[in-house]
């Protein structure tokens, strides 16, 4: 019996890691960032990291300064007050202190930067996002004959004949119809533009953000390393429903990959419901084999 109740309980522990590790996404009252699913998303972590170490020093010196001539310098204090006009050695110091520091922080930004629009020279697949209000319109560049569907948030009354129940996986104003599907651990070069007004293509766990403007193309790229299931959005004032254009992208096997492709060629929503039940029918498979160890 005891071994059943831990295999039970082991079961249980597998499958809401699952749940909880298979959809990236905001949760309440985040404080830092969404787990990396890319490498220059945990450059940017990296980074965000490494600015603290002189924000924080910086903030408590300056702090420390005001509380000093707060306590020092008050009227009471000195009722004559100083009438030093200058210091030429804290001229000198808050000049190239500052100088420094910024040298310090633009270095590795301009290397970040760098890495991030500068995309591999052969990607594996080339998307195009175009923004419209408010949703978004994706364009497969596969073959001769491109796979086009357009995502739009899920509303609620769509959930069980879209098979999305689940609201931990797919959430209220987040959720799409159509989610975007690429593989694992191969290089998506992304084409932004917009049909009407200024969007933005934003994915937090990729460490994606670009603009999409009318009558311009631009690139960016995302290398996903872990499967899963990552929301972002619009990150552009377009308009009254700009907060509903969500973003969602599912990366998955090579195999689940070229089998929705294939699909979705002739039925995008059929293909979306045979690719959820796959990975389904996965997770409830690892569930079981960890339950029976």
């Amino acid at each position: 019996m005891k071994n059943k109740a831990y295999a039970v309980l082991a079961a249980l522990a597998c499958l809401l890691f699952a749940s909880s590790a298979f959809a990236d996404k905001p949760v309440d009252w985040q404080t830092n960032f969404q787990s990396a699913a890319t490498g220059i998303m945990e450059e940017i972590t990296w980074f965000e990291h490494y600015t603290l170490w002189f924000i924080i020093p910086i903030t408590l010196f300056v702090l420390l300064l005001l509380i000093i001539v707060v306590v020092k310098f008050r009227e009471s204090a000195n009722p004559v007050p100083s009438k030093t006009s200058h210091n030429t050695a804290i001229e000198v110091v808050w000049t190239v202190g500052p100088v420094v520091v910024l040298l310090f922080l633009a270095i590795p930004s301009f290397q970040l930067l760098t890495a991030q629009l500068t995309p591999p020279a052969n990607p594996d697949l080339t998307l195009k996002a175009t923004g419209n209000q408010w949703y978004w319109s994706y364009e497969y560049e596969v073959g001769e004959s491109p796979l086009t569907f357009d995502s739009i948030m899920m509303k609620e009354e769509d959930r069980a004949n879209l098979g999305k129940e689940d609201k931990k996986e797919y959430p209220r104003l987040l959720a799409v119809d159509n989610e975007v599907v690429v593989p694992v651990g191969k290089t998506v070069r992304v084409l932004v533009t917009a049909a009407d007004v200024i969007h933005a293509f934003a994915m937090p766990a990729f460490g994606v953000k670009i603009d999409a403007v009318p009558g311009r193309l631009n690139e960016t790229w995302f290398k996903a390393e872990r499967e899963g299931l990552y929301y972002g959005q619009c990150s552009e004032l377009c308009g009254k429903d700009h907060a509903y254009m969500p973003i969602a992208i599912r990366v998955v096997s090579q195999e689940k990959y070229d089998t929705w492709l294939a699909a979705a060629a002739t039925n995008i929503g059929d293909a979306n419901k045979a690719l959820m039940a796959s990975i389904e029918a996965a997770k409830t498979v690892d569930v079981a084999a960890n339950a029976a160890q």
